[in-house]
């Protein structure tokens, strides 16, 4: 038996019934499941967790677009589904254009949407990566002093040290041993590496 993708499948659906046999399934796949009856539920529940989100687009008080936006804000990165019922496909297309991963129309087959299921979780593991990595970068960008960033920003763009120490007023020398720090606090072994990183963190090269 093959194991199932790490993250948590979230269920935010207003019917209970349907809740209930898609927490089942899912369930019966070895899947980590919790399942939340409106999107507020969702939203004073989620403390920021890898995972999937089986998203029902028609619900009272937030429907499914909206909260989809109000994760779109925050930041949170989740690989959505949407839920749709047979006069919800305009919704559901909208969801789509707005960075959902699929939408399955109901009744829709079992074995389809657990395959999406899991393609959605190996998403999220790699999203969360992500996430870590970018965290990471920002705390070794965060150690640089004022000067340190102000090189970084210049070396970046692929300046000489001699044209770096013209724009700060300071001596090739200085550039020398702040660009030297900048490397080994940044944990760069490369100018290349170093414009990725800078990539990352906004820094235009």
């Amino acid at each position: 038996m093959k194991t199932p993708p790490d993250g948590t499948v979230f269920i935010v659906d207003d019917d209970d019934d349907f809740r209930a046999s898609m927490q089942w399934l899912l369930e019966s796949e070895g899947l980590s499941v919790t399942s939340f009856n409106s999107a507020r539920a969702f939203l004073d529940a989620y403390d920021g967790s890898p995972g999937c989100l089986l998203l029902d687009v028609r619900m009272p008080e937030i429907n499914g677009l909206a909260l989809q936006q109000m994760l779109l804000e925050k930041g949170i990165q989740l690989p959505i589904i949407v839920l749709s019922g047979h006069g919800d496909i305009p919704m559901a297309v909208t969801a789509i254009k707005n960075g959902a991963m699929d939408f399955l129309e109901k009744p829709f087959d079992d074995a389809l949407l657990l395959h999406r299921v899991n393609q959605g979780l190996k998403q999220a593991a790699e999203l969360h990566q992500q996430s870590r990595q970018l965290e990471h970068t920002r705390g070794l960008y965060d150690s640089l002093s004022r000067r340190e960033k102000e090189v970084m920003a210049l070396v970046v763009t692929g300046r000489a040290n001699r044209e770096i120490a013209e724009d700060l007023g300071i001596s090739p020398k200085t550039v020398e041993v702040h660009r030297s720090r900048v490397m080994n606090k940044m944990q760069a072994g490369s100018l290349p590496v170093l414009v990725t990183l800078a990539a990352q963190l906004g820094i235009p090269s």
